[in-house]
């Protein structure tokens, strides 16, 4: 698997990766896969967790950013409403939606069998983008039990990415895209944060790629409108409220832009960030709870991380994907034959 570090597309920037690269840097974060192939399938789910317990009873902060509303995704508006999250993340195709919260909802309700009687129902939380173009969308072919094996294999540690999962038969800037994964260390004060990042990168028109370096990668495909998606997930282990995790969100905007997205009108694209310090309790022990926060001071790092995350993470989706045939007969090329033909001067 190759990825934009190793090729020389990530300059030297002011913060450090993780360990891994990845947004399993964050302690207890996880990720699966599950790979649909066949009888003209090429999609699948891809999970994360952001921590190993019962996330309905323990819920992690949240935001969310929708950067252009052109989605289907579930689960948003409670989380821009109480800033929580309450089950795992899934991401998959957009008529894979109902497949995945249903599975969501059928692992809640079995881990708190007072779901929806005697206590609140769960906010199923699942993003989407079209792959239609690779994909026979229309077979419905994503099921909760392939939702299941995706949550059932969500490890920490290394991310597989690239046209795996979720990603199979997503696309971005006329090449072949899908998962993409960074991570950034952030010291503040005498403390050490992480921020990671995860992308289903399914957007941009073809000839708007701008490199870090500068060149423009041409696909040599068919112009065409943005009506692409992309979601970002960002995790980190930086206390932030709930207002300071929305302002960390958008600057995954900043990240797109880096890279020539411009937000078309049939572009979906929406940033989820969640913490993993100081979550809230289903059922607190006293009626005020304490929470850490950042000072707006110090946010400035995390801001940059965010940006810098989600703009290598694309890239690493792009780097990381074979070229693959597309359902109308042509070929979506690999971003990695085009920069061997294309070498930096």
């Amino acid at each position: 698997m190759n990825t934009a570090r190793e090729l020389g597309l990530i300059p030297q920037g002011r913060l450090e990766p993780g360990p891994g690269n990845a947004i399993t840097d964050i302690a207890g974060v996880a990720v699966g896969h599950r790979s649909l192939r066949g009888d003209g399938l090429f999609t699948g789910v891809t999970a994360v967790v952001p921590h190993p317990g019962d996330l309905f009873r323990v819920k992690p902060r949240a935001a969310v950013e929708i950067v252009n509303g052109f989605g289907k995704s579930a689960g948003l508006m409670q989380v821009a409403e109480l800033g929580t999250i309450e089950t795992p993340i899934l991401l998959t195709n957009t008529f894979g939606v109902a497949a995945c919260t249903e599975a969501l909802i059928r692992r809640a309700i079995g881990a708190n069998p007072a779901i929806g009687r005697k206590t609140s129902t769960v906010n199923a939380l699942v993003c989407e983008c079209n792959d239609g173009g690779i994909n026979d969308i229309q077979a419905l072919g994503v099921t909760p039990a392939d939702a299941d094996a995706a949550l059932d294999a969500a490890r920490p540690g290394p991310v597989e990415q690239g046209a795996v999962g979720a990603g199979s038969g997503m696309t971005a800037f006329g090449f072949k895209a899908g998962i993409g994964t960074a991570s950034r260390l952030m010291r503040i004060g005498k403390h050490d944060f992480t921020l990671g990042t995860l992308v289903l990168a399914n957007f941009g028109a073809a000839g708007d790629l701008v490199l870090p370096d500068g060149r423009r990668p041409d696909p040599r495909v068919p112009a065409s409108p943005e009506r692409g998606s992309v979601i970002v997930v960002m995790a980190t282990d930086l206390p932030l409220g709930d207002r300071q995790l929305q302002r960390v969100a958008r600057r995954g905007g900043a990240g797109l832009a880096r890279l020539g997205a411009f937000w078309g009108h049939g572009s979906g694209d929406v940033v989820l960030c969640f913490t993993t310090a100081d979550p809230v309790e289903h059922d607190p022990a006293a009626p005020v709870a304490m929470q850490q926060r950042l000072s707006d001071s110090y946010i400035d790092i995390a801001f940059r991380a965010a940006a810098e995350t989600t703009q290598e993470a694309v890239l690493n989706a792009l780097c990381a994907a074979p070229a693959t045939p597309a359902r109308s007969g042509r070929t979506y090329p690999a971003l990695t034959d085009w920069l061997k033909e294309s070498p930096a001067s």
